[in-house]
């Protein structure tokens, strides 16, 4: 009897998304979407790669990366010819939507609350636009949480530019001159920024204490190796791991009760970002001032109107008797190059759940496509876009996705 030999099987994959990635246009802003490792990770899906010259050279990649792992560089009209997606970090100007393909899709950042003039343009463009930042927050969605991956990298830059501010030393240091006692931190927020915040600070030596609305956060405080500061208040815990939005009786009492906390730390690190919304102001003027001269604080929320009274983003402001408040902008910006990588990779997971073999295939089905989707083929779907335009509800029938409640941060990621 002839022996049978049988060929490998081969998938080949026919059709192909062209997928193409523009520089960021907003000022500052020096992340890309995809970065080169991730483009190589991409192409057996059947995603091929377009993009824009000098896209990623401001976080350390050149064009030279991208061809070498497959992309095709070349001028941003070029990139765009064709494409059935858009990958961008910062949500686009309705000038950038202007020159994109009708019925393109696109994944990123969008905030549809605040950016009305985009979602309009983007729905004229029958469009259809997953915003990251509508993620909900369930356990498979996790490896495509840019939120917590950018809320990473912002919680150790946030200690790092501390410790440049703060003249004194973070660790505890015995010397033949004698004792330097450790920096005293205080960490405000411990959701995902915050815990990496305590994390870096501990790694340097400093004596670390964070304060969250949530209970539950206590025990993430502790195994970081840190104190929890227990205030007497109610448990702010909302759904899915997030803080509730507190009451302005609540924000008071909780300054009043701060306050002796914030005076006597000599770093102060606040967290309580709400993407899309103005950030709350825990901490006064007044309490800052109560901290020694050369104390430093560094407020993660600038970007959002900022959690300390006098904060102003992309600036340093001095209070009182010296006491230093940076306003941070766009943290994640000042370190693009894991930032972006962590992002890309959040980018490529989520094109996992809407390209199959070469094709957009969306299940609208999937919380996560639905969560996510602000238009849809030029139909505005989201509940909060659509109040933003003066829209009105969906019908029942077909319910808009939601963004979901006001984060403290999220416990989903701990830093190592």
């Amino acid at each position: 009897m002839p022996k049978v030999v049988h060929a490998p099987c081969r998938v080949l994959i026919l059709a192909a998304v062209k997928l193409a990635v523009p520089t960021e246009t907003i000022p500052g802003e020096r992340r890309v979407a995809l970065v080169p490792e991730v483009v190589a990770r991409l192409a057996p899906t059947g995603v091929e790669v377009a993009v824009q010259s000098g896209a990623g050279t401001a976080a350390g990649f050149p064009d030279a990366a991208y061809r070498d792992k497959g992309a095709t560089v070349a001028s941003l009209a070029d990139a765009l010819q064709g494409a059935d997606l858009v990958a961008k970090v910062q949500p686009p100007t309705p000038e950038e939507v202007a020159s994109w393909p009708e019925g393109v899709s696109m994944v990123g950042f969008l905030q549809p609350g605040t950016h009305s003039a985009t979602v309009e343009a983007l729905a004229a463009r029958r469009a259809t636009v997953y915003s990251l930042d509508l993620l909900p927050r369930i356990s498979r969605a996790q490896s495509m949480d840019a939120l917590s991956s950018q809320a990473t990298v912002s919680g150790y830059r946030a200690v790092l530019d501390a410790a440049e501010l703060l003249p004194k030393f973070f660790p505890l240091l015995m010397t033949a001159a004698g004792t330097v006692p450790p920096a005293k931190v205080l960490v405000i927020g411990a959701g995902v920024a915050g815990l990496q915040a305590i994390a870096t600070a501990r790694r340097l030596g400093a004596q670390v204490r964070a304060y969250d609305v949530r209970a539950a956060a206590k025990e993430e405080v502790e195994s970081l190796g840190a104190t929890f500061v227990e205030l007497p208040l109610e448990t702010q815990e909302g759904s899915g791991g997030y803080a509730r939005e507190q009451s302005e009786d609540f924000l008071a009492r909780q300054r009043e009760l701060l306050g002796r906390e914030v005076a006597a730390s000599d770093v102060l690190i606040t967290t309580a970002a709400i993407p899309g919304r103005k950030a709350p102001v825990i901490v006064t003027r007044a309490m800052i001032e109560q901290m020694e001269p050369g104390a430093a604080v560094v407020d993660m929320a600038a970007d959002g109107g900022g959690n300390c009274e006098p904060t102003e983003a992309g600036r340093d402001v001095v209070v009182g008797e010296g006491v230093v408040v940076r306003g941070m902008s766009n943290p994640p910006s000042s370190m693009p190059a894991h930032a972006s990588f962590l992002y890309a990779r959040n980018i490529a997971n989520f094109l996992g759940l809407i390209v199959s073999d070469g094709n957009l295939s969306p299940d609208f089905d999937d919380e996560v496509v639905a969560g996510t989707c602000v238009v849809r083929a030029g139909e505005v779907v989201n509940a909060a876009a659509r109040e933003a335009l003066g829209l009105p509800p969906l019908p029942a029938a077909t319910p808009a996705p939601t963004a979901p409640a006001a984060p403290a941060g999220n416990d989903q990621e701990k830093p190592q």
